[in-house]
């Protein structure tokens, strides 16, 4: 397995990485709206938040040496499932046919005060 890491997304706020690789899949940790530079959330709209929770995915496969078409697998998590549409709306911008499987799930609140997190697990360019 190996780390990775890059300061071009968020910084984890626990004891776990960015993404870990294993073989030819990366398991990409869950990432919110938050801009990397300045630490803040990006936006209380929950469309705002969804493209840059999106734009941090990127940025963390992209280090891992894959990208937003090699997502497999996603898991969504809201905090209101009446932004289930919305959300959808947004991430359909980012993800190509065939499209991941994928599971959205409502929970009553994640680690900091936002609307939406992402997790990916996707295959890593040879």
């Amino acid at each position: 397995m190996n780390e990775i890491a890059t300061d071009d997304a968020p910084a984890s706020i626990g004891p776990f990485s960015q993404a870990i690789r294993d073989g030819d899949r990366l398991y990409v940790s869950g990432q919110g709206p938050v801009d990397p530079e300045s630490g803040e959330i990006v936006a209380n709209d929950i469309e705002s938040q969804t493209h840059a929770v999106m734009e941090n995915l990127e940025t963390v496969l992209e280090a891992g040496h894959s990208s937003l078409e090699n997502i497999v697998k996603s898991t969504v998590f809201v905090t209101d499932m009446d932004d289930y549409e919305a959300v959808n709306a947004v991430y359909e911008q980012y993800v190509t046919e065939p499209y991941p499987a994928r599971s959205a799930v409502e929970v009553s609140e994640l680690p900091i005060d936002i609307g939406v997190e992402i997790e990916v697990i996707a295959r890593v360019d040879s």
